[in-house]
């Protein structure tokens, strides 16, 4: 018997899908084409993609007949800065922070299988956000296979082409740890593949059901029952077979009231999983975009329905990334009396307030690293940031920080004569529902700046539904500020 070795002194290059041409940093990734996603392995190299922060629990739970609120990110085909899993140094980035407002996030791209960016899974999780990637097959892009073709090819051909489908993406779900998908259409379909569409639909939430705890799968309205692409703007018996076999339908976004009036008599106890699609850039015949956003929403609860918000960074993209922050902080405050809180409600639980960017890096309250940075990975528990609070508002501070790169700033001006003012520094328990030990240890790091800082003294109130309110003076520790 003669053995052989071979032994190579070049390096083994790593497919392509895992680092980043130009700067060979690891990066997220999606599938380009059913060949792809059948072909899916996990691979040690791919290991960073996986999410580390479970789903963070939270009051009111996602399963409750009251309208909820889907947030479905499209911004420039996706995968931009958010790519790089370890982070990059780009200035002004997009992030997103308002979580206590929504249910579920949807990271939607241009792609066949879109599987969510690490760092947008992490920050989701962490403030309680179930995370949703997209399956996608379309004649409308140039991007990906042809989604007639792509259709035919596992879904007329029965449960024996279809099963390996949903079966991979389950899996690709379970692997990277995020919580389900949103499967979106828009090509139109066989007599044979539109009737086996509901049969795929209902395995795939099986599947999905089984791979992942708490697990979604939502159908965007596109096909209709007869193999059409025709958009209804509504749930109606043209595509109610397919909120029938999966979790929850998201609309197209061109619908008027008396859409949603039909919407809510056929979904009946289901009103909920309905999810009416506002379109943040008002293309097409909408109710209201952009800062009128708000009047969509309006509508919609209304009529007790839940929304699906497309593309909310048109503030990012169209106001500009100068006054990203104040910008972003009016666009929710005018959706806010619209929208559902949430708090998360287990502890221990500590934050402090980072965004996961900045312009500068701290660690105990000192600037340890100066420079523009982003990732979404290092974005910490968000509190709400309402335009106005009486007379001290709440905003996100970039220039100083305890850990990360921002803190939060309660500023403003108050009258003379008053002795005590609140606000709700850390408005994370809200809801209330979040059961108290015998014993609670509560604490602050804060700093006081402005001309008349000496002056004031800061104290902490805690309220709980089954005693009166505690009040902590707060100290400061030997050696701090």
């Amino acid at each position: 018997t003669v053995l052989h070795e071979t032994i190579s002194t070049r390096p083994q290059p790593l497919p392509a899908r895992y680092f980043d041409t130009k700067t060979t940093e690891p990066i997220s990734f999606f599938l380009s084409g059913l060949e792809e996603l059948l072909s899916w392995q996990p691979d040690p190299n791919d290991e960073f993609n996986v999410s580390t922060v479970p789903l963070a629990k939270r009051q009111p739970p996602l399963h409750t007949k009251r309208p909820r609120t889907l947030v479905c990110h499209d911004m420039r085909g996706g995968y931009l800065e958010d790519r790089f899993i370890q982070g990059s140094a780009t200035r002004n980035p997009y992030v997103f922070y308002h979580w206590r407002y929504i249910d579920i996030f949807v990271y939607f791209s241009h792609h066949t299988v879109t599987i969510p960016p690490v760092c947008w899974t992490n920050a989701a999780h962490r403030n309680g956000v179930p995370m949703l990637g997209e399956g996608r097959a379309s004649c409308r892009t140039g991007h990906i296979q042809d989604g007639g073709k792509l259709c035919e090819a596992f879904v007329a051909s029965g449960e024996e082409a279809y099963s390996p489908v949903s079966q991979q993406l389950a899996r690709i779900a379970q692997h990277y740890r995020f919580d389900g998908w949103l499967i979106n259409i828009e090509n139109p379909l066989s007599a044979a593949a539109v009737q086996n569409l509901p049969h795929f639909l209902r395995h795939l939430t099986a599947q999905v059901h089984h791979a992942v705890p708490g697990g979604l799968v939502i159908w965007y309205d596109s096909v209709l029952q007869n193999g059409s692409l025709t958009w209804q703007n509504e749930l109606n018996r043209q595509n109610s077979v397919f909120f029938d076999a999966c979790d929850g339908l998201f609309t197209n976004y061109n619908w008027k009231e008396e859409h949603l009036e039909r919407t809510r008599r056929m979904a009946g106890p289901r009103h909920a999983d309905v999810y009416v699609g506002v379109d943040v850039f008002a293309r097409g015949d909408v109710i209201g975009g952009g800062l009128d956003t708000y009047k969509s929403l309006r509508l919609i609860r209304q009529h007790s329905l839940s929304a699906a918000i497309f593309a909310p960074g048109w503030v990012y993209e169209h106001l500009g990334e100068e006054n990203f922050l104040h910008n972003e902080n009016k666009f929710w405050a005018l959706l806010a009396e619209y929208l559902n809180t949430h708090s998360i409600c287990t502890l221990p639980l500590a934050t402090s307030f980072s965004l996961g960017a900045g312009t500068s890096r701290f660690l105990d309250g000192k600037e340890e690293e100066s420079g523009p940075w982003y990732n979404l990975s290092a974005q910490e528990i968000q509190p709400l940031y309402p335009e106005h609070e009486g007379w001290l508002s709440t905003s996100c501070c970039l220039q100083d920080a305890w850990c990360g790169g921002s803190s939060l700033k309660v500023h403003g001006k108050i009258p003379p004569g008053e002795d005590h003012v609140a606000t709700r520094e850390h408005p994370l328990w809200g809801t209330g529902q979040m059961p108290a030990p015998p014993k609670l240890f509560l604490t602050l790091l804060y700093k006081l700046e402005g001309p008349h800082a000496e002056e004031l003294s800061v104290a902490l109130e805690l309220t709980t539904w089954d005693s009166s309110t505690c009040h902590a003076d707060v100290t400061s520790l030997p050696g701090e500020d």
